[in-house]
């Protein structure tokens, strides 16, 4: 992913700040703290931990690389056990570097062909850097996706879809078309499938691990679902969490909005101090935390049930 101003530059890796930081009243304590998420989504919160440390213990996984093929290997067999149909969306994409080939994950909770669907979408690829584990980046979008699927699994869920994106990584550097590779592909094929108008939302789930969450209020999202989904988060005392910094991130979110989907980003991209673990070897396993898992799963949950209760 990266970050643009305002006055629309998606090469340039800076955080737009657009509005002051504002500590909400509602949606914390007395102490202005988050809610502590309840027990059975500290558990998930968990899960996802596990998951990513898993994902990390490969090492490094750019797309096209085999160590991303032995991850995904890992996410088809885990979600083969579960009550969802799993698509292998397997292409070759033309990069800088040469042809590589990529595989979308796509994992169907409920009817094949719903008549309205929420998808929830993260990349599950690494920057292509020596040494880069992306534990953050990659390993816990990734990682959220699973421990999500798994309570998808245990509520029989109808109409969740999962989207597991290849190469949103740049291969060499974010610009032109180098990026975003697997979501931009899913994009154009599902818009003509005929399946883009029953997307009800997309919500992109993007470094949401670290420890010190605050999630962007991206401006690149639907402005009425991003007002929605915040609206949840304050109702369930995460006001602290789901901040007031906007900025303009290009994600994988960005080509579903380009062919009518309704999308919102979260993502936490103020990644250590400066956003120093940002895209370093610094961006290890140790700067995560379940319970801030645990909040997005919370959150994402809750919004996917009053999506499809409308």
């Amino acid at each position: 992913m990266i970050a643009s101003t305002l006055v629309v530059c998606p090469r340039t890796v800076l955080r737009a700040i657009l509005a002051a930081h504002l500590i909400l009243s509602a949606g914390c304590d007395a102490q202005g703290q988050p809610a502590v998420p309840p027990d059975e989504f500290l558990e998930a919160g968990e899960r996802a931990l596990d998951w990513t440390r898993r994902f990390v213990e490969i090492g490094p996984r750019p797309a096209g690389s085999a160590a991303l093929a032995q991850q995904k290997e890992m996410i088809v067999a885990a979600l083969s056990e579960l009550s969802c149909t799993v698509e292998e969306d397997e292409f070759v994409a033309a990069t800088p570097i040469g042809a590589l080939r990529m595989c979308n994950i796509v994992a169907r909770f409920g009817a094949d062909s719903p008549e309205a669907v929420v998808v929830v979408s993260g990349h599950y690829d690494t920057l292509r850097m020596e040494g880069f584990l992306g534990a953050n980046d990659g390993g816990s979008s990734a990682g959220a996706l699973m421990a999500l699927a798994e309570r998808l699994d245990l509520s029989n869920a109808h109409a969740v879809w999962l989207a597991f994106f290849d190469g949103e990584e740049a291969t060499v550097e974010w610009r032109d078309r180098d990026h975003t590779y697997g979501s931009r592909r899913l994009a154009g094929r599902w818009a003509a499938s005929g399946i883009v108008p029953r997307i009800r939302a997309l919500i992109n789930v993007d470094m949401v691990g670290d420890a010190d969450l605050e999630l962007l209020y991206e401006g690149n999202s639907d402005r009425g679902l991003r007002a929605r989904v915040w609206g949840i988060a304050n109702e369930l005392g995460y006001g602290t969490v789901f901040g007031r910094s906007i900025g303009y991130i290009q994600d994988d979110h960005v080509p579903f909005g380009r062919v009518g989907v309704p999308i919102l980003n979260l993502i936490d991209f103020n990644y250590g101090d400066g956003h120093a673990y940002w895209h370093s070897r610094d961006d290890t396993l140790d700067k995560l935390s379940a319970r801030s898992f645990a909040t997005v799963l919370h959150v994402v949950e809750t919004a996917i049930n009053r999506l499809l209760e409308d």
